[in-house]
């Protein structure tokens, strides 16, 4: 059988190699356009401050070592311009001539391509910058000299965010404009405060609600719709990317959600002796069974494995997706995995939220770190929608545990049953999943209400009254207005200070506190709702409303 695979890097070299494993005398050759057939991607912006040194590093496999070991037929710098599906062709581009090859199976892994806006003036442009491969990455280095001073990055995700971290740590002053009302979009507002706070403490200069609309002098300044305008002398677009479909639309191809090619569980195109795998395709959303465009290396690996076992006769179906990324933001992290609560209640889904704060290990070993976990999940069945956490160390083993149980169909009930390593550097007796589990069961066993701090104002303008149940020490942080103040373990003795007809809203510093409070008080008759992620979460999303004395 000759099979040929269009792309290399995750999806196509993870087909061809596993391809190679099964099937010996199969004839296998992989056309890439680019020079460079297997690297690592994700690596690409921490080449730009240095932190990885060697640019060889970045460079996974060469055709030589690739046909050394698995007897692959490594192309690089040969374009597929043509797919002829009834003769079973592809004509191929390389040093200007173009020739023909045959196939018995075509696997594409064209991947996504960065979504480049129209921006007027972006032609004659000569400082900016998208980030996909190693050649991208080497017009970056070659433009940053000793005269340049100032970048611009437009775009705050995942990519985004790496480049203006990297940037600084190269010594350069970084402007983030971001079109969403926040950085990280795929996040939600609070969680990704944390991250907007992290960046301007390093100086980073951030603007949210606004983006490019011109550029002018070649690019060294940028006019922004807010009316604005900044000066550049390097810029990086990272506004998403979107699938690279052009050869499988001319094949005539089906494509589906936003030009991705569709395909069945078997990875197979409306062509069935084509197949297609990656950042190109339209996927399943797992957790809602709906069309999804999921750019993300494990899937573009797991998914290319997966095509090979199919065209080699094993049973292998694409389950779907939940999309589980992760970013270093200086000295933050922040990950997330499944739905975020704007998108499940976008998708009319029993939402509810709870929030949990605690440490990467046990407090009393010496360099626990804070940890700010988020699970969104359905109170009526358990199961899980999604999960974000925040923190310095261990929010990747806490988001990799949680969607692990996304994908293994566990719900809020399971997750004080999991029994994670425990000792005093790696953990805590009770994990922050395993409270994440507590926390959701007393919301969806009644024995907890909660709302959230976009909804306090709100409750307030209601009639409902707040009641702080911090230490008197703790209020210098910061107090909200006109709160009733009775420190917890006074409780009890002063419950006659409280109206028992009145609604109230009972708030600690990260939520256990007022959990405790929110017992007490309903044991005694009251009405009462507790703050899910109290003051913390509340001052770091909603500064500016709280008092500072």
């Amino acid at each position: 059988m000759k099979i040929v695979i269009i792309g290399g890097v995750a999806g196509g070299m993870s087909a061809a190699t596993r391809l190679r494993r099964l099937m010996e005398d199969a004839e296998i050759i992989i056309f890439e356009k680019g020079p460079f057939v297997s690297f690592a991607n994700c690596g690409l912006p921490y080449y730009v401050s240095g932190e990885i040194a060697n640019r060889d590093s970045l460079l996974v496999q060469t055709p030589e070592s690739l046909k050394a070991r698995f007897q692959l037929d490594v192309r690089p710098l040969h374009e597929v311009v043509a797919i002829e599906p009834d003769k079973k062709t592809v004509t191929v581009k390389h040093n200007g001539v173009e020739t023909s090859e045959t196939y018995d199976r075509l696997i594409l892994s064209p991947g996504a391509k960065p979504f480049v806006p129209p921006i007027v003036g972006l032609q004659t442009a000569t400082n900016v910058h998208s980030l996909r491969n190693v050649p991208d990455l080497d017009k970056i280095m070659q433009q940053i000299t000793t005269d340049t001073k100032q970048a611009v990055v437009i775009g705050a995700g995942f990519i985004g965010l790496e480049m203006a971290e990297n940037l600084k740590k190269r010594g350069l002053a970084v402007t983030i404009v971001e079109k969403a009302p926040h950085v990280l979009p795929p996040l939600d507002e609070e969680m990704a405060a944390f991250i907007q706070n992290e960046l301007n403490r390093e100086g980073i200069l951030v603007k949210t609600n606004d983006s490019a609309v011109e550029f002018k002098e070649n690019g060294q300044k940028i006019v922004l719709e807010s009316g604005e305008v900044i000066s550049s002398d390097l810029t990086i677009l990272s506004v998403g990317v979107q699938p690279e479909t052009t050869l499988a639309k001319a094949a005539g191809l089906t494509l589906g959600l936003r030009g991705g090619i569709v395909v069945n569980e078997q990875y197979q195109t409306s062509v069935p002796d084509i197949y297609a795998v990656g950042d190109a395709i339209v996927v399943k959303q797992q957790i809602t069974d709906t069309d999804a465009l999921i750019a993300l290396a494990s899937p573009a690996n797991r998914q290319g494995r997966q095509v090979a076992d199919v065209i080699a006769g094993l049973n292998r179906s694409n389950r779907g997706s939940i999309g589980t990324a992760i970013v270093r933001v200086f000295e933050q992290t922040a990950a997330s995995t499944g739905l975020s609560e704007r998108v499940a209640k976008q998708a009319d889904l029993p939402v509810a939220v709870v929030h949990v704060s605690g440490k990467d290990h046990a407090g009393y070993y010496p360099g626990a770190t804070d940890i700010l976990l988020k699970l969104i999940f359905n109170p009526e069945t358990g199961e899980i929608y999604g999960a974000q956490g925040i923190g310095q160390k261990g929010v990747d083993k806490r988001i990799d545990i949680l969607a692990t149980a996304i994908k293994g169909g566990l719900t809020i009930f399971d997750l004080p049953e999991l029994e994670l390593t425990y000792a005093p550097p790696f953990g805590s007796a009770k994990d922050p999943v395993n409270m994440l589990g507590y926390a959701a069961m007393n919301l969806a066993e009644g024995l907890s209400e909660s709302i959230q701090w976009y909804q306090l104002k709100e409750e307030i303008a209601e009639g409902k009254k707040l009641l702080d149940v911090r230490n008197e020490s703790e209020l210098a942080q910061g107090a909200f207005p006109n709160a009733t103040h009775i420190p917890l373990n006074k409780l009890r003795d002063r419950l006659s200070e409280l109206d028992p007809s009145q609604e109230w809203i009972v708030s600690c510093h990260s939520g256990l506190r007022s959990y405790v409070a929110e017992r007490i008080l309903k044991q005694h008759g009251f009405h009462v709702k507790n703050l899910d992620g109290a003051f913390a979460l509340y001052r770091t999303v909603l500064p500016e409303e709280l008092v500072y004395v």
